[in-house]
């Protein structure tokens, strides 16, 4: 169940990207966020109801379970949409791979869990090789004032998407049902991107395109219902740090697609990055020699 999760995560939100680009245009992208996460948590709710899976989350508990959603449902991406503005999307994907490192660095902050060398080796290996993957990109990429903050941007994204890892698995070990977790926080995140859409005076449109349509539905079913789910399943049974990996590999998937429908030439370089990636994943996941 754990590596279907994982392989399920790497594909859904790998391909996530196709769908980004046709919701960027017409619509805000706050208020396509909105749309996003209310359309997953009416869903997720309707879902868990009809097959009576649907959980009460205790009193105590929302306090984390809204942290979590300002985390995974709202901050981070209001950031990475924001950073889009001033960076390539490339870029953007190149620091999010970088919540292997956020990760390993906040679990030893907050629960001073010292990392496993192997792990660590395998997550570095890995931001090298995402490095090499997107390296043309970031060479042309000029170094300015806008930049820096979409730089900055992107950074603060990743590392909200990290502490949402930490949040989730906090409340994954109070006992909380993951599914009935994501659903009440898919709400709470799209109601804080909403007042700060009304806050800054955001219009609220919707584009009737079959294309925006259409990628909404992907992106809040298949991209958030399901993958959301997948993902923190993986990061309680594997733990934050090693869940985490999934991220050096999103770009790989995305990458894939390019060459097969738009045809992207990739570089050696380029292709010594997949193969770091790739190795990166197996030092961290492989079984050691002579362990039984």
């Amino acid at each position: 169940m754990t590596a279907f999760s994982y392989a399920a995560t790497v594909l859904i939100w790998g391909t996530t990207w196709i769908a980004i680009k046709h919701q960027l245009g017409v619509v805000a992208p706050e208020v396509s966020i909105v749309y996003r996460f209310a359309l997953a948590g009416l869903v997720l709710f309707a879902a868990l109801g009809l097959t009576g899976r649907l959980r009460p989350i205790p009193l105590r508990q929302q306090p984390f379970v809204l942290l979590q959603a300002a985390c995974l449902f709202s901050c981070n991406f209001a950031c990475f949409y924001a950073a889009t503005r001033s960076v390539a999307s490339g870029v953007v994907s190149v620091v999010f791979s970088a919540a292997t490192i956020f990760n390993i660095a906040n679990a030893f902050l907050f629960h001073r869990r010292r990392p496993a060398p192997r792990v660590l080796a395998g997550a570095l290996i890995g931001l090298a090789g995402i490095v090499g993957l997107f390296w043309e990109t970031i060479a042309g990429t000029a170094l300015s004032g806008e930049t820096a903050r979409g730089l900055s941007l992107a950074l603060l994204g990743t590392w909200f998407f990290s502490a949402g890892n930490l949040v989730s698995a906090r409340n994954q070990r109070h006992g909380l049902a993951v599914a009935s977790v994501n659903a009440y926080g898919m709400l709470y995140g799209a109601a804080l991107v909403a007042a700060f859409a009304l806050l800054r005076g955001v219009p609220f449109t919707l584009d009737p395109s079959p294309a925006y349509l259409g990628a909404l539905l992907y992106l809040a079913v298949p991209g958030s219902v399901i993958g959301f789910t997948t993902y923190l399943i993986v990061v309680h049974r594997l733990g934050p740090e090693k869940a985490s990996t999934m991220t050096v590999l999103f770009p790989v998937v995305a990458l894939t697609l390019s060459v097969l429908f738009e045809g992207y030439q990739v570089t050696p370089l380029a292709a010594a990055g997949v193969a770091a990636i790739l190795v990166g994943n197996l030092v961290v996941f492989a079984p050691r020699i002579g362990r039984p």
